[in-house]
């Protein structure tokens, strides 16, 4: 644990180095809990982005965007229980005054648990190789049986007490599983208490009541209250999705682990309006498009799982994470949720409008039910980073920093590299780029050696270096150097352009889809 988070302060050091992600407002000395993109840190949020509405919008016919505003009516959460239920349990510890979320407490407790699970099946993965049965080890090893036995039990006692609102009984629980404070190493907790997370603000001149309006702290609203207007004026049928990236505002009190967990963020979400009856199948349908959609990255299939929840929130009948294992080991990346039409009504119930669908083959109306893909863009940019950052020993002893981007995802798709700053090189760079800056982002570099060069890109994750040397005056090839293996191949300048897009294009990665 402890080398992971050596892990993480080496990625956050290296993010702030090289302009991927700075401290906001640093020469004030900064703010809690807020980040700044750079310049490397835009181009790469830039393109997730891309990723997933390309996977989205474009490669579904029946699911169109939105872009809703930040300020809405008051009176929708109201309708949609944030003003009422939008709430975090949280617990302090009174020696150290460190506040904790009381149910993250027990989830680490479970995780663990969980971790002595794995390091029994690691042994005897070890000990037989191919012939290793998981399942039958699951079933019939007794120290496996013992540590699910305690989570299984566990998760009950959290589950009841969750769903039931009883704060005495989480409080308890976490006595009585002697959880600890991870800085003072006591047990001495206070009791338990709901904070709502909700940001508000004035609008208008006068203040009170009337004008308190809220910083939304999700997207998901913005689509509901905007249904018909998209149904209507898109003719969309039943099954369909509406689709947002925007950013969304929450009160954490809790909020560290770099931009994992932040007070502004953004979220990519989608809400899929379906037939009443027909919300499991698509459930599942999305769980199984979503979880495709991250392992087509290449990041590392070992590194996500399925959570289901213990405690659904109160517009759901079922809802499950995509975890990602970061640094700080598995935590929630993406949420799928059936939220039944919850929604829909209430804002039909609090606004007095119908949000209904006719639908012409069962010939009746009906408020769809919903089911919703919510994945924070932030906690994606640190899974891409998580991932991507890499120790390398090369063959010399010497070491190299290098970030493995997958190469559609990288901010520069190539950097153009003259040998020398003179004999015509730049010159001779420059056309290149000219040539190919209309199709891919490029980075132009002529200062230091080629080898510094080198090392440079390769802390930015870029996949191909391009080096114009005097054999490229005569016979118009370059050397392209392939960031990962660092091999290096001598090609056409006309070939320049395929080259990296058959690697980094578009079409590449979401033809796997």
């Amino acid at each position: 644990m402890e080398q992971n988070q050596d892990r993480l302060k080496d990625i956050i050091s290296h993010s702030k180095e090289y302009g991927f992600v700075f401290p906001s407002s640093e020469i004030y000395d900064g703010l809690a809990a807020t980040y700044d993109y750079g310049q490397l840190g835009a181009e790469l949020k830039n393109n997730i982005k891309t990723y997933w509405w390309k996977a989205m919008v474009q490669m579904h016919e029946n699911i169109v965007g939105l872009d809703a505003a930040i300020f809405m009516h008051p009176t929708i959460w109201k309708a949609s229980g944030h003003v009422d239920a939008f709430n975090d349990p949280l617990i302090d510890n009174k020696d150290s005054k460190k506040r904790y979320r009381a149910d993250v407490l027990l989830e680490e407790h479970i995780e663990k648990i969980r971790q002595k699970i794995d390091k029994e099946i690691a042994k005897g993965v070890a000990r037989f190789g191919d012939d290793f049965d998981q399942e039958q080890f699951r079933k019939t090893n007794p120290n496996v049986l013992r540590n699910q036995e305690k989570i299984d039990g566990i998760e009950i006692k959290m589950k009841g007490a969750l769903e039931n609102n009883d704060l005495d009984a989480v409080r308890d629980l976490i006595v009585e599983l002697e959880i600890v404070c991870s800085v003072s190493g006591s047990k001495n907790w206070t009791d338990v208490k709901q904070f709502n997370l909700m940001f508000s603000t004035e609008m208008g001149s006068v203040a009170g009541d009337a004008s308190t309006i809220y910083l939304r702290p999700e997207t998901a609203q913005g689509i509901f209250v905007n249904f018909l207007n998209v149904q209507k004026s898109g003719r969309m049928k039943i099954p369909f999705g509406i689709a947002q990236i925007g950013k969304a505002f929450r009160n954490e009190i809790i909020a560290r682990q770099f931009i994992f967990r932040m007070r502004e963020f953004e979220q990519m979400e989608m809400q899929f309006f379906v037939r009443p009856g027909e919300e499991m199948k698509w459930y599942a349908y999305w769980k199984d498009l979503r979880i495709k959609w991250h392992k087509n990255l290449g990041l590392g299939d070992n590194l996500y799982r399925f959570h289901d929840h213990l405690k659904l929130a109160h517009y759901a009948n079922a809802a499950s994470d995509i975890e990602y294992n970061f640094p700080m080991g598995f935590k929630e990346l993406e949420g799928i949720h059936s939220r039944t039409d919850f929604d829909l009504k209430q804002h039909e119930l609090h606004s007095g409008k119908k949000l209904q669908f006719f639908d012409p083959e069962m010939n009746e109306s009906y408020v769809p039910f919903v089911i919703e893909t919510s994945v924070g863009l932030d906690r994606m940019f640190l899974a891409v980073l998580s991932s991507a950052y890499t120790n390398e020993i090369l063959e010399d002893g010497s070491e190299r920093v290098v970030l493995k981007i997958p190469a559609v995802l990288a901010p520069y798709k190539a950097a153009i590299l003259p040998l020398i700053k003179k004999d015509g090189l730049p010159e001779k760079a420059r056309e290149i780029m000219k040539d190919l800056q209309f199709d891919f982002n490029l980075q132009y570099d002529e200062k230091d050696s080629i080898g510094k060069r080198y090392r440079r890109q390769d802390a930015i994750g870029t996949p191909f270096s391009i080096t114009i040397d005097h054999q490229t005056l005569e016979d118009n090839m370059v050397t392209v150097r392939d960031r990962d293996t660092m091999l290096q191949q001598r090609i056409s300048v006309s070939e320049i352009g395929s080259m990296i897009e058959k690697k980094a294009s578009w079409k590449t990665i979401l033809s796997n889809l």
